[in-house]
């Protein structure tokens, strides 16, 4: 099914940086949102592994997958990232590619970690401009659990092995790439981010997926985001499932998302 849906390729401005993307379009495509791809912090478009096209041929609906600056084919990154580089994301970038790729309709967004916080800090600052969200493996606050994590990741970098895979994906980008991630995390200051103080102003559906297995997070996360937001809130919880449940539990996250992207248009006002 996946190979029928066509894509096209594109570069856009936004925020000042050059971004790669693409949109999604399945065959008979219906009437409806577009979804939108916002991937983890060590991602791009290549390692959603299709998984973009098989939801979006699942559901009819269009799709916007694009790498943020710094990732994949987008403008390699210079120096380190800001403290809040996750709300300018938010706030001032993906505005500027959603009305550059002409979404002008409240699209619904599926964020992976990196990403599902990204969705969550645009969602609560533009209420009015989401239909829905899914959120997956994404953090409000930072915990030991996560930075254990990254220092693994760090050493396997180190060793070669992780640095060699990501390279396929991001080429002459990837040493600032992992350094841009890797490095803001585990900077003493940055123990201090919080975004949970923002929660209360999602008003839209959000399903929270997340594996039990997560190598960067625990349940606290999952509770925080729960507890905090005021629209609906839905729960995947995945027993055995660790960072990458779109990959690891992926006909589950497929059937799930694809029954609350049903839910999310069935009240979309006519």
């Amino acid at each position: 099914m996946t190979e029928l849906v066509r894509r096209h390729h594109h570069a856009l401005e936004a925020a000042g940086h050059r971004l790669h993307a693409e949109h999604l379009l399945p065959p008979r495509a219906a009437a409806g949102p577009t979804l939108v791809f916002l991937h983890e912090g060590l991602g791009s478009i290549g390692q959603w592994r299709g998984f973009p096209e098989q939801l979006c041929a699942q559901t009819s609906l269009p799709g916007l997958v694009y790498e943020r600056w710094g990732y994949g084919r987008s403008e390699p990154l210079v120096g380190p990232r800001p403290d809040d580089y996750l709300q300018r994301e938010a706030w001032d970038t993906l505005p500027e590619v959603l009305e550059t790729c002409g979404v002008a309709e409240p699209p619904i967004l599926f964020g992976h970690s990196d990403g599902g916080s990204i969705a969550l800090l645009f969602a609560a600052a533009y209420p009015q401009r989401v239909r829905a969200a899914i959120s997956e493996a994404a953090h409000v606050f930072v915990d030991e659990k996560c930075l254990v994590g990254i220092r693994r990741a760090r050493d396997a970098y180190q060793q070669g092995n992780l640095r060699e895979g990501l390279r396929r994906y991001h080429g002459d980008n990837t040493d600032a790439m992992f350094r841009g991630w890797c490095d803001t995390w585990l900077r003493p200051d940055y123990r201090d981010w919080n975004m949970e103080a923002e929660l209360p102003r999602i008003v839209c559906p959000v399903l929270v997926v997340q594996g039990e297995d997560d190598e960067y997070g625990t349940r606290a996360q999952v509770d925080a985001i729960a507890a905090g937001i005021t629209g609906p809130t839905e729960l995947l919880w995945l027993p055995g499932c660790g960072h990458i449940p779109h990959h690891q539990a992926r006909e589950t996250v497929l059937a799930a998302t694809e029954r609350f992207i049903a839910g999310a248009c069935a009240n979309i006002d006519p």
